[in-house]
């Protein structure tokens, strides 16, 4: 849900920018990225709520196209860079992939959570496991080929929009105050029309982002509520739509409440939402990320017979190390400001599922028999 704000919230920016570039709508107030965003919102029900198929062939239409012009354009601002063409001469300087000198541990790491919050989602697709024909292939596939484009294509693309704005102090205030990374650069390389075009594709990505995010969550909340964990009233499917309707309409009604709290009541900025709901957002994943890390860890090594070789145990060792390092420095020393509420919020939200596990026993228990089962996995003697 989160990350569905998140998302929702840069369609609203990168669409207020677009229409204030194309002349559409000047001289826009603060709140013109809350209107569009929550425009997409509607837009993200509309086709949530139609058969998966048809939502993800415009998702993956969406995306292809958007990112194949970033990657154009980020090459040829590469080239750029190395023939020395750039508009204010700038080279390619691979100094962005150091830490500044007198940059502390607590820096780095609250940097850290955006560098997740760029990468979580990579499992989406298991969201849709029980829609696919073939799941125990396509699934691991999905996941697996998204973990490495994805790792190669953000680090490409955020290094060189960083040596295209310049790395002194001007093209870090640039890069720090650009509205549109790519939109602005590729006005500055290629030509306007690029920049423009770059930047409504943004905006269509995002809000093909923010569909998945309703796509996923709906399709969790729904299987927690067919297996007894979840409001029972959530576990319909519509005979029209096939789809599960009611489980979308709360996700996307609850996004849509947490953005009229930022703009009607809180009075925030579009940009403090989308800071807020993707750190709150990507702490809360870390933890479930953690949870998930220590549940196949006991399931691989601990549940009385070996699925894999003892020497792998090293690899969940290492995630929960940088999971479990990088919430501390998230938490402490406890940070000030706005930032002081991410954590609470976080922890609040973890506090309701912990207080709904413990008030429902026998429901948590059966829904994980039922998961095992689904999987064909063998459950832990001392769970069964």
């Amino acid at each position: 849900m989160f990350f569905g704000v998140v998302t929702s919230t840069a369609a609203g920016i990168f669409g207020a920018t677009f229409l204030d570039r194309m002349g559409i709508w000047l001289r826009q107030p603060a709140w013109s990225g809350f209107l569009v965003g929550a425009i997409a919102l509607v837009g993200v029900f509309t086709l949530a709520v139609a058969p998966v198929r048809g939502a993800t062939r415009i998702l993956l239409s969406i995306e292809a196209i958007t990112v194949t012009l970033i990657v154009a354009v980020a090459v040829t601002i590469l080239i750029r860079l190395i023939t020395g063409t750039a508009p204010q001469r700038q080279t390619v300087d691979f100094s962005v992939f150091s830490v500044a000198p007198g940059t502390g541990g607590s820096a780095v790491f609250l940097g850290v959570v955006f560098g997740f919050l760029s990468f979580a989602g990579f499992e989406a697709a298991a969201t849709l496991g029980e829609e696919t024909r073939a799941p125990r292939r396509d699934i691991p596939r999905a996941i697996l080929g998204t973990a490495i484009f994805g790792g190669l294509y953000f680090v490409f693309v955020a290094a060189v929009e960083m040596m295209g704005f310049g790395t002194d102090v001007r093209g870090i205030a640039a890069f720090i105050n650009s509205g549109s990374l790519l939109g602005d650069l590729g006005t500055q390389y290629v030509a306007a029309w690029v920049g423009d075009l770059i930047t409504i594709g943004a905006a269509i990505s995002a809000f093909g982002c923010a569909l998945a995010c309703a796509v996923g969550g709906a399709r969790l909340l729904y299987a927690l509520a067919r297996d007894g964990a979840a409001p029972v009233a959530l576990s319909k499917i519509s005979p029209v739509r096939a789809s599960p309707v009611r489980a979308t309409a709360v996700v996307v009604i609850a996004m849509f409440v947490v953005i009229t709290l930022a703009w009607l009541v809180l009075a925030a900025k579009p940009l403090d939402l989308f800071i807020a709901s993707g750190t709150i957002g990507t702490l809360i994943l870390l933890v479930a990320y953690a949870l998930a890390t220590l549940g196949a860890v006991r399931l691989l090594f601990f549940s009385g017979h070996r699925e894999v070789a003892g020497w792998e145990i090293i690899v969940p060792a290492l995630a929960l190390a940088l999971i479990g390092y990088t919430l501390f420095r998230n938490t402490w020393p406890y940070p000030t400001g706005a930032a002081a509420t991410y954590p609470a919020v976080s922890a609040a939200w973890l506090l309701v599922g912990l207080v709904w596990v413990l008030a429902c026993p026998g429901a948590t228990r059966r829904a994980g028999r039922l998961l095992v089962a689904d999987e064909g996995l063998r459950l832990p003697a001392d769970a069964r």
